[in-house]
């Protein structure tokens, strides 16, 4: 018999078929729908759950169900059942034909389809043992990479390091003499200098600020961490961050710090390669405290992050380091106390389950709101690394990620209306992530680690090894920027109006360009700023603030087809809609009730037209009946 997509019925994504839809907390009753043509004469049918965390598999048989969903063509098959332990599950079906076992797995586009080779559906269970911090629902994370930001106060100059006196330069992307690589050029931004732009980052609508690594260390970056319980001197003191985190306060501004535990610098406290911190460190001192925190082998040689040698890894089941991050005095709780509202977790996937279970609880009894972010480039639902299964979201580990799958989908949907891919990808992080995670996601258009978002969408496309001075030497032209511009306008409100919580840039919003490392992490262009932007990202930020479907309110694709992408945030108390064309087409969006655009208090009713090139930000007023 010849199969095709109508031959059997199943969309894990809708109610109608699976309830609750989504990840599920342990031991919540989940019910399954299925349709299957009476052509199959199927004899019975059974779902086949796998347990990814050994591989047990367990047969849930499916009874006939005559219900109204069923039609003239179609059989119903329903089961219920329970998952009583937490993790991370796998599900497919099989039916028993005349001719035989039929497996049934999941396309690419979440259909059911009858294939040899099953590929399973998802079903995360969470049960959480800490609560995900309420007050970043709603809000507005904003990154900033410190030297670059802004500069107040003295400043200090040290030896080996560059003081530059060109705000908004180029940042220095040659290696020196030997060969190296530096970044040791330093334009003079510090703690003060946050603390004094406190008004601008209330103004544009922060809620919370994401810091680059703020200890001591030799570079301008600082992830190569010199001491850990140090603020680095050229951005100021302990006593600078307790003061920055007590005035961000009386503004509604919480900070977060960015946490650096899978290496340290080789010129540190610990390390001391050069013998800067008096000898004590694992280099020269095989009786020294540290030693056991490297990977040391014969000779001189050691473990290093990805190659750079200035980064030794460190041994993160070392006891004495998970005390001396995670413990009663450790480094966690220490910056908490002085006034950080939690940490982002640098490189994630690289620290050990239980690393992170002890940090975060760590976290947590220090503060108990206290937020911890990991930095994770894939789904983070079901993220493998250095053969273990992360579990991120089982309820004792993260409270959220930084969403680059979100970041990807929107610049491939405003650079190329590939409208499919980003619903796709919206609706299947929603449905493998729990809800209190999509809550608290931090959603970027860019950071110091990706190009510019101008640059990702309007700047020419070079290739994937494309040197330090071809990057340097691009920049975008007059008709590219202000392409651009009008693609990062789009791009801003989708990123405000999605599930989850949008994190600027530094100068994004001000209109700075720039490839990746070095060149996005110039200066924040003061005194010429793009005000055009700067009021588009006021506006949407004040709107995203106004209402409250944006802090938790449930997502609904309405369309994706030919380049136009379209989708509802709504709550029992409104309902606000997000429509974009990105295509070369006009599209009509089949909607009903009256709406008014946000951005340009047009009112809008029934069905409506939207042109390549707009957006719009809609709020319903109600239906037809006069209900919302």
């Amino acid at each position: 018999m010849a199969f095709n997509e109508a031959t059997i019925i199943y969309n894990s994504r809708d109610e109608q078929f699976k309830r609750p839809v989504g990840a599920v907390r342990s031991g919540t009753d989940v019910s399954i729908d299925f349709l299957v043509s009476k052509n199959l004469d199927a004899k019975a049918m059974t779902m086949v759950l796998i347990n990814d965390r050994d591989n047990s598999v367990s047969y849930h048989e499916m009874i006939p169900s005559e219900t109204a969903a069923e039609t003239d063509a179609y059989n119903m098959w329903h089961l219920d059942f329970t998952i009583g332990d937490r993790g991370l599950y796998w599900y497919y079906f099989s039916i028993a034909a005349p001719e035989g076992e039929l497996k049934v797995g999941r396309s690419a586009n979440n259909k059911a389809v009858i294939t040899d080779e099953p590929r399973s559906w998802q079903q995360t269970v969470y049960n959480r043992q800490y609560d995900v911090p309420e007050w970043i629902r709603g809000g507005v994370f904003y990154h900033i990479f410190v030297d670059r930001f802004y500069g107040a106060g003295n400043r200090l100059v040290e030896p080996y390091k560059i003081t530059r006196t060109d705000w908004g330069g180029e940042p220095e992307y040659r290696a020196n003499a030997e060969g190296k690589i530096l970044n040791n050029d330093f334009f003079g931004g510090n703690l003060a200098g946050i603390k004094e732009k406190l008004p601008y980052l209330e103004d544009l609508g922060v809620t919370c600020l994401y810091l680059s690594p703020i200890f001591e260390a030799f570079s301008n970056h600082k992830y190569d961490t010199g001491n850990y319980m140090n603020i680095d001197p050229m951005f100021g003191t302990e006593d600078d961050f307790t003061s920055l985190c007590e005035e961000a306060g009386k503004r509604g501004i919480r900070v977060i710090c960015d946490g650096v535990f899978s290496h340290t610098g080789d010129d540190s406290v610990y390390f001391d390669k050069y013998g800067n911190y008096g000898g004590e460190g694992a280099w020269h001192n095989p009786d020294s405290k540290y030693r056991g925190w490297y990977y040391f082998h014969e000779g001189e040689a050691y473990d290093t992050w990805w190659g750079i040698d200035t980064l030794p890894r460190i041994r993160k089941d070392a006891p004495s380091y998970v005390e001396y991050i995670n413990g009663e005095n450790g480094v966690v709780r220490h910056w908490l106390r002085a006034g950080a509202s939690g940490w982002r977790l640098d490189v994630a996937d690289e620290l050990p389950n239980s690393f992170i279970n002890k940090l975060v609880a760590a976290a947590k009894a220090e503060k108990h709101d206290a937020m911890i972010i990991g930095e994770v480039w894939e789904d983070a639902s079901n993220k493998e690394s250095y053969d273990q299964r992360k579990n991120y979201f089982e309820g004792n580990k993260l409270d959220s990620v930084m969403n680059y799958p979100f970041r990807n989908a929107v610049i491939d949907f405003v650079r190329k209306g590939n409208a499919e891919g980003a619903a796709e990808t919206v609706e299947s992080i929603l449905e493998n992530y729990p809800d209190d995670v999509v809550n608290c996601l931090m959603n970027h258009l860019g950071n110091h680690d990706t190009p510019r978002i101008l640059t990702a969408l309007a700047g020419d496309d070079l290739p994937l090894d494309a040197s330090r001075e071809q990057k340097a030497s691009h920049h975008l032209n007059d008709v590219q920027m202000a392409a651009g511009k009008n693609m990062l306008k789009i791009a801003a409100v989708i990123q405000m109006t999605l599930p989850g919580v949008p994190c600027v840039y530094y100068g994004d919003e001000a209109g700075t360009e720039g490839y990746s490392d070095p060149f996005n992490r110039t200066c924040y262009p003061w005194g010429h700023e793009d005000a055009d932007l700067m009021e588009w990202y006021k506006r949407i930020i004040a709107i995203r603030k106004e209402h409250e479907v944006y802090k938790k309110g449930h997502y609904r694709t309405v369309a994706a087809i030919n380049g136009t992408y379209a989708f509802e945030r709504f709550d029992e108390n409104g309902m606000m809609m997000t429509a974009a064309n990105c295509g070369t087409g006009e599209t009509t969006l089949i909607v009903s009730g009256t709406w008014r655009d946000t951005l340009t208090g047009v009112t809008l009713s029934d069905n409506f037209t939207i042109v390549p090139g707009e957006i719009l930000l809609l709020e319903k007023l109600h239906d037809i009946d006069g209900g919302i």
